[in-house]
């Protein structure tokens, strides 16, 4: 499972280095790609290959399903850690998720979240309040 939060910077070549802890769980190999509220995904290889195994069941015929693969999957990427771990980002990856120069990496679940810091700082401060009434609408809490 990744978890956690990460502040990096993103170097003039566009790098990334990714925390060695998070490496170790990757591999070898990540996809990267456009994700939701403009942020990026960074999935391991394995599970890359069961989000494409479902968006394969997904009806050609619905106009939403072909817009949201032709998006999600235009944008994907294979990328190798190079020898200091640093994957790098392709120019449309840093125009899509508005990213300077200070980011923030979060493990979430299955994937990594890659955000502009800004954004998110912004994302979290408006959703840490709700936070009890996310849960209340998504889980049935019995803790």
């Amino acid at each position: 499972m990744l978890m956690g939060e990460y502040h990096r910077n993103i170097d003039e070549k566009q790098r990334l280095a990714i925390p060695s802890k998070l490496k170790e769980e990757l591999k070898e190999e990540v996809v990267v790609t456009r994700g939701l509220e403009n942020c990026l995904f960074i999935y391991p290889v394995s599970s890359w290959e069961q989000i494409t195994s479902k968006l394969k069941t997904l009806p050609f015929t619905k106009k939403d399903a072909r817009a949201f693969t032709r998006i999600f999957l235009s944008g994907a990427t294979v990328c190798d850690f190079d020898k200091q771990g640093r994957i790098t980002l392709t120019p449309q990856h840093i125009a899509y998720a508005n990213l300077k120069k200070e980011c923030v990496l979060l493990g979430v679940n299955d994937r990594l979240e890659l955000w502009d810091k800004a954004t998110w700082e912004e994302f979290y401060t408006t959703k840490k309040e709700d936070l009890s009434d996310l849960a209340d609408h998504l889980f049935d809490i019995d803790m």
